[in-house]
């Protein structure tokens, strides 16, 4: 198995000439999950951004052992390309296998062909999560995972990032939603706001 670790120290996030947090830290190891809350729009999507690398912080650093999975508000999925088609797309850059029994475990099934402009909210986070599933990251980043999603559908994320921790993965996940999750941690922004 690959190394997996994520560690942030001392991160600040600056958008525009406001501070939104400071000081947070982060260490996170193999099978172990995060829960980031907070209000809608403390931040909780920029400290994200930043742990993926796809936003540099203010100030402080994060090191990542492992590759990164990350699931957010935009599906990344062409919304001209019937569901089947899209999900073919990514499967075929992330050398990914076993995408229609992501398809099937997570309801999708019946809904290859449909463009992906005709999804749900929730048919859509579904779809981004397949794509997850076929990623084999070792660290999977999930912003607001259930949004969108009924109960039934709220359960099965749960039981996905339980099956991922127990293979040692490393779940982050930012939501002001309450997710059950054994022995998960939380890290409330609103603690670091400056």
């Amino acid at each position: 198995m690959q190394a997996r670790s994520l560690t942030a120290h001392d991160i600040v996030c600056r958008r525009g000439d406001r501070i939104l947090f400071g000081g947070v830290r982060i260490a996170a190891s193999p099978g172990e999950a995060l829960h980031i809350t907070g209000a809608n729009g403390i931040g909780k999507s920029s400290l994200m951004r930043i742990l993926a690398g796809l936003m540099a912080p203010f100030s402080g650093t994060v090191t990542r052992t492992g590759t990164i999975g990350m699931v957010d508000e935009r599906p990344a999925l062409d919304p001209q390309l019937p569901l089947g088609a899209a999900i073919a797309f990514w499967a075929q850059l992330d050398g990914a296998a076993n995408m229609d029994r992501h398809a099937e475990r997570l309801g999708l099934a019946e809904l290859l062909e449909v463009p992906v402009r005709y999804l749900s909210t929730g048919q859509k986070k579904r779809a981004a999560l397949v794509r997850l599933l076929g990623q084999n990251a070792d660290i999977w980043l999930l912003d607001e995972p259930l949004n969108g999603l009924d109960r039934d559908g709220a359960e099965l994320v749960e039981a996905l990032v339980a099956e991922y921790r127990a293979d040692g993965g490393i779940a982050i996940i930012a939501s002001h939603q309450s997710i059950r999750l054994p022995a998960v941690k939380t890290l409330d922004l609103r603690e670091f706001i400056v």
